[in-house]
């Protein structure tokens, strides 16, 4: 490790250095306690008594071998600061944990499994010009091995007990859960999974957005050697995988990084800025040290477990004082992004870093060299919550709340933008994306199924939430699996088979994906029918056109197509199909539209997508 590097803020491989790593049949174990007085190991291969550790480098550094140590046990580093007192932390560099509420770090040898995944990692790429359609997981509540209604039983009871319940026994490990997932993502033509994060964290509640152990897999699902091995399994299926990761803040247990060494080590300390709204420690992203934990933490992701791309979680909150553009830029904190970015792409070309972030913030996905924060995606939260917020209108309102709708489009160009249906849209009193849709239950279905027709002909990649591709009516519950059971009930089945079809339909049709960041990738044709709530464009690509059609009223509509000479238009997705619950019983495959154009009759709460062929 360069030692420049690291307090200059651009070293990338500090877990190469620090923490536990087993060699030459033993254990190194190196931490970063600059103010401590002194420093000891404590571990199962010692019974947990005190062996110090001496200063290396520029004394800023400790470490100390123990042959007795071995891959599995559990340890942690005695830190006694200045006046003497003592306290045990968790090793900020572990690659492994102690399941919670235990809270030892473990030794783990990451050089033990193999990958098998070379041709993928030879060919994978930003997608830019390729369909992305991500599946937003949460690994403990996607499906359990225990029985759910016993599950169910057991939550509903603790509850009237006011009392919690270990969900552990029901969660998949790593290594399992492949064999379920993998099937389903391709089902449904998926090609990418977004897991949320992974890193060890204390609370099940935090959905491991407060964390502790930024290099350390959760052990919630099993050991690193599984988490490696599932990886190599999407890839095997051609799926890429993107991790959630944290960069903000991190959880405020005495145990973790917080006070590490006796002072503000990792977090800031003005009381001012030193926590963030949710209560955790913000880093110090002024200092060295700290941005190159985090400039590690997130290649060690990439490098280690071969992941394809990492989404940044709150980065408005890195741009801006704790997320308050009132309170101006935190010009550390960019500065900070920027190196990290750019240090990734050279490290990782083809790898994606995907921005959450709400703020209006210019050149989010602009590369460094250009003066931008050098991300390659950006979440449009501006398309979700208007898109969202549409639709829960009640259909006699909609002709004012008409260019919502309309509004995306003219600042879409500036970013990169990817369409988010995320976790957060379906929980805490929010309704699940198909419950917020305006009207009683038979009225819900078919304006859904409009929203994602209209979601997948937008431009932009996709990410949805699971449950969301079945119509989940339940809130999602991180204590409980997605309502399989649902998908015995006709509507919901054809619901599901509607939405497998159209992820078919993005996966086949590159007008809908290949000039996605290209004005000539897409044109308005109707984009003022305010009385109809009509809305006409064309999706565009190198091979073909696409014409998109959709009314979002609750009555039929007639929209005049004025043509551009005679043309054939071919059906790819009617969302009205009797098929999938709709009320188009004999949908019409092909039509020839003359030089005066054609007339369409648009069914209530529908949308339609047809290849636009010159007649021969």
């Amino acid at each position: 490790m360069n030692l420049g590097n690291f307090y200059d803020g651009k070293e990338f491989e500090t877990y190469r250095f620090l923490g536990a790593h087993v060699k030459n049949g033993g254990v190194m174990f190196r931490t970063y306690a600059p103010a401590a007085l002194r420093v000891c190991v404590i571990g199962e291969f010692n019974h947990w008594t005190d062996t110090p550790m001496h200063r290396v480098e520029n004394g800023q550094f400790w470490e100390v071998f123990i042959a007795d140590a071995k891959p599995g046990q559990m340890y942690k580093y005695r830190i006694y600061k200045q006046d003497n007192s003592f306290m045990d932390h968790a090793d900020p560099y572990a690659f492994s944990s102690e399941l919670r509420p235990g809270t030892a770090s473990v030794i783990a040898d990451l050089e033990k499994y193999h990958f098998h995944d070379s041709r993928w990692m030879q060919k994978r790429t930003d997608n830019k010009n390729k369909p992305l359609n991500i599946y937003e997981l949460h690994l403990g509540s996607w499906r359990r091995k225990d029985d759910p209604k016993e599950h169910i039983r057991k939550l509903e009871e603790a509850k009237e007990k006011g009392e919690g319940i270990d969900v552990s026994g029901g969660w998949y490990r790593y290594e399992e859960i492949g064999d379920l997932l993998i099937p389903y993502l391709k089902e449904n033509h998926f090609n990418s999974v977004e897991i949320m994060p992974l890193n060890e964290y204390p609370s099940d509640e935090s959905w491991g957005y407060q964390a502790l152990g930024f290099f350390s897999a959760t052990s919630r699902y099993g050991q690193p050697d599984g988490l490696q091995k599932l990886v190599d399994q999407l890839h095997a299926a051609n799926i890429s995988v993107i991790l959630d990761v944290v960069t903000v803040h991190f959880a405020v247990n005495d145990f973790g990084l917080w006070e590490y060494d006796g002072t503000h080590l990792y977090e800031y300390p003005n009381q001012a800025v030193s926590h963030s709204e949710w209560g955790s420690c913000n880093f110090s992203h002024s200092r060295g040290d700290v941005r190159s934990f985090l400039n590690s933490a997130s290649d060690f992701w990439i490098s280690m477990y071969h992941f394809d791309g990492l989404r940044f979680d709150a980065v408005g909150n890195l741009i801006y004082w704790q997320g308050d553009q009132g309170r101006g830029v935190n010009t550390n904190t960019i500065e900070f992004i920027r190196s990290m970015n750019d240090g990734l792409k050279q490290r990782h070309p083809q790898v994606m870093l995907i921005a959450e972030d709400s703020s209006a913030y210019p050149g989010v996905t602009k590369p460094v060299s250009e003066g931008g924060l050098g991300f390659d995606y950006k979440w449009d939260m501006g398309w979700m919550n208007d898109t969202l917020n549409y639709f829960r209108t009640d259909p006699p309102y909609r002709p004012e709340n008409y260019h919502k709708l309309t509004f995306s489009m003219q600042y879409f160009y500036n970013e990169n933008y990817l369409l988010p249906l995320s976790h957060d849209e379906v929980v805490h009193g929010k309704a699940t994306i198909i419950q917020k849709m305006a009207g009683d239950y038979e009225k819900k279905f078919p304006q859904a199924r409009a929203l994602y027709t209209y979601m997948f002909a937008h431009p932009g990649k996709k990410l949805n939430f699971m449950g969301n591709e079945i119509g989940q009516f339940r809130e999602w519950d991180e204590k409980r699996e997605q309502d399989w059971d649902i998908l015995h009930f006709p509507v919901q089945d054809a619901f599901h088979h509607f939405f497998m079809d159209l992820c078919k339909a993005y996966e086949d049709h590159s007008a809908l994906w290949e000039m996605d960041y290209s004005r000539n990738g897409f044109e308005w044709l109707e984009a003022d029918a305010v009385r109809t709530c009509v809305y006409v464009f064309r999706r565009m690509s190198s091979a073909e056109v696409m014409l998109c059609l959709f009314n979002f009223s609750d009555r039929p509509q007639v929209y005049t197509y004025p043509g551009r000479g005679k043309e054939t238009l071919e059906l790819v997705m009617d969302s009205e199909d009797r098929r999938y619950g709709g009320s188009t019983a004999s949908p019409v495959k092909k039509i020839r539209v003359t030089d005066s154009g054609c007339t369409f009759d648009l069914p209530a709460f529908s949308g339609r997508c047809y290849t636009q062929k010159k007649a021969e």
